[in-house]
């Protein structure tokens, strides 16, 4: 721990005013529950998206027996339950733990972690990830200072293959090829919010070097007093927050040295057979009770649920086409070109009162009107955008005097904005700002 920290060791930028929170973190769980105007919400992180079957029938029953029977997979591969009473979160928590989805109730909003979901699957990364995330996670729930993280923050686990490494995550582990302080052998970036460089270490302290960043984090919150929830909100220049975690490695004795940190990208593996499993995507990330049932059903050992509302499920070769056909016929999605791949939406009325528009009723009533290729559209009932995937996309955002505004998100480019009066004026209004 580094107690003797202080606001100068973080060099401040003069370029804007340091972001600050006034208020806690008011993120859900799956003990503090989130009011919303379809009940109560309760917020299960799921390390990896990795689920036993046991685990996943477990949260069907908790949302069969007290939620509204639905599951909903969120923008960071969790689950989310709605439709819950209020007075129900002694017997969710006793359904969770027996399950072993509640490892220490004290760390259990902070356990936010993203994983590459074909790691290991199907050879295209440079090395399988899940003995990184249970060490993560393991040395996560034994912090006691860990305790204090947002649940906003993030951690990411890239195998190598950039998927994961593009989502905006607080602390990153990327797998590199050999050289440098990694080894022969290969080693990992440490990845701090969006800065441009990264810290090469080791294989093995790869998971102990991410923990101690986010420790380190936590001690410069406190030493600015700035109270923010993210990396990026450090009141600090480039580079200053670098050099003050390369400082705790060195004092844990992690060897480490400075590097170009590699650029990620964002984007899912498509539905269909990949490797030794297959892909579904799951419509607004919504999944009843049947659908359900049918993953599971199909899944061998375990589920991989994805940061883009889909899950990855090992299954033996010679049962894939049978399985993508069961996912069909209960309404995921396994065609890689269905339109459904570029529609997305929070969850609108009825369940949010901020939301003016029932969104998703409405991207599924214009999604017949998207061509193949293009931007993904994201539609959202307010302003606040929840969930909205990172990447170049079009925003769909319900407006105050009704319709929609839409509005490009391209990377290196001006926005472009047109107005949509009804769904089904979707391919014009998409015409006007692609052109």
């Amino acid at each position: 721990m580094l107690a003797a920290m202080s606001t100068a060791d973080l060099r401040s930028s003069p370029q804007a005013p340091p972001a600050s929170r006034e208020r806690g973190d008011a993120c859900p769980g799956s003990l503090r529950l989130h009011t919303a105007d379809d009940g109560a919400l309760a917020r299960i992180r799921v390390p990896g998206g990795v689920l036993t079957v046991r685990q996943a029938r477990t949260l069907a029953e908790a949302s069969a027996r007290l939620g509204d029977g639905e599951l909903h997979l969120t923008s960071r591969g969790n689950v989310q339950v709605r439709g819950l009473n209020a007075g129900c979160g002694g017997e969710l928590a006793a359904l969770l733990d027996t399950a072993g989805l509640l490892p220490s109730p004290g760390h259990e909003r902070v356990r936010n972690i993203v994983a590459s979901p074909l790691s290991g699957l199907d050879g295209h990364g440079l090395l399988d990830v899940r003995p990184w995330l249970a060490a993560l996670d393991a040395a996560l729930c034994a912090s006691e200072p860990a305790r204090a993280l947002s649940g906003r923050f993030l951690f990411a686990l890239d195998d190598g293959r950039g998927d994961v490494a593009g989502l905006d995550a607080d602390v990153t582990l990327r797998a590199t090829a050999g050289g440098g302080a990694g080894g022969a052998d290969g080693g990992a970036e440490l990845g701090l919010g969006s800065a441009g460089e990264a810290l090469l270490v080791s294989v093995e302290d790869a998971p102990r070097a991410a923990l101690a960043a986010a420790e380190t984090f936590l001690e410069a919150v406190r030493a600015t007093g700035s109270g923010v929830w993210r990396v990026d909100e450090l009141p600090c220049v480039d580079g200053s927050f670098t050099d003050l975690v390369g400082r705790r490695l060195a004092d844990e004795g992690i060897v480490h040295e400075r590097c170009v940190r590699d650029s990620g990208r964002t984007g899912g593996p498509p539905p269909g057979a990949v490797g030794a499993g297959l892909s579904a995507h799951v419509p607004f990330g919504r999944l009843a009770a049947g659908q359900w049932r049918e993953l599971t059903d199909v899944a061998v050992g375990e589920l991989r649920l994805t940061p883009w509302r889909g899950v990855v499920l090992p299954t033996p070769l010679a049962d894939v086409d049978t399985s993508l056909a069961r996912l069909a016929a209960a309404g995921l999605v396994t065609d890689p070109g269905s339109p459904w791949t570029r529609v997305g939406a929070c969850i609108g009325r009825p369940g949010c009162g901020r939301s003016r528009a029932d969104v998703q009723a409405d991207a599924t009533e214009a999604r017949a009107a998207l061509a193949p290729g293009g931007l993904p559209l994201y539609w959202s009932g307010c302003e606040r955008r929840c969930g909205h995937p990172r990447g170049d996309r079009i925003d769909v955002v319900a407006a105050p005097e009704g319709g929609y505004l839409l509005s490009t998100a391209v990377t290196g480019q001006e926005p472009r904005t047109t107005t949509l009066d009804h769904p089904s004026g979707l391919a014009t209004a998409l015409a006007a700002i692609t052109a």
